[in-house]
């Protein structure tokens, strides 16, 4: 594994059944974001692996959390679930894939999956977001006018405003 990463994000879930499902929309969701779309289907498949596993091992009277996490770093996309109660699925065996037990405890189950061809992590855009409004300010139209004035009043009144010197 590469430690240099480029980006990341992750989700905490806990180790039930629904966690599967959970997991493979956050990768459709956060590839999404990184315009990663074309890897979307089998990023989501091997989260699917590797959350399953985990899910399979966990104690079901006290199922634990898992931390599901996506990582940029190098030519790599890498998918790790980290959790107490952690497998690495059989079919996972022989790819670019581990197991590692984490020094606080726990362990850390991982699969390295190559970037397109010629894309690298640092090529990956950040997400970026447009400004939107909530669609009840969308109903309401244009912004209100705000005097100046009454703001200055307010702030002052906040304790966050210079004085007047009327």
């Amino acid at each position: 594994m590469n430690a240099q990463t480029e980006q990341v994000d992750d989700l905490r879930l806990v180790a039930l059944p629904t966690a599967v499902n959970v997991a493979d929309m956050f990768v459709r969701f956060s590839l999404g974001e990184w315009r990663l779309r074309a890897m979307q289907d089998e990023a989501a498949q091997t989260v699917r692996r590797l959350v399953g596993a985990a899910v399979d091992v966990a104690d079901r009277r006290a199922p634990g959390f898992l931390l599901v996490r996506l990582r940029l770093t190098g030519a790599y996309l890498v998918v790790e679930v980290e959790g107490n109660r952690v497998a690495l699925p059989p079919e996972l065996a022989g790819s670019r894939a581990g197991l590692v037990d984490l020094t606080a405890g726990g362990r850390l189950a991982w699969c390295e999956l190559a970037l397109p061809s010629g894309m690298n992590a640092s090529s990956v855009p950040l997400p970026r977001r447009e400004p939107r409004r909530s669609p009840a300010a969308e109903q309401l139209g244009d912004e209100p006018d705000v005097d100046p004035e009454v703001i200055q009043r307010i702030l002052f009144g906040l304790g966050g405003g210079a004085a007047r010197t009327d």
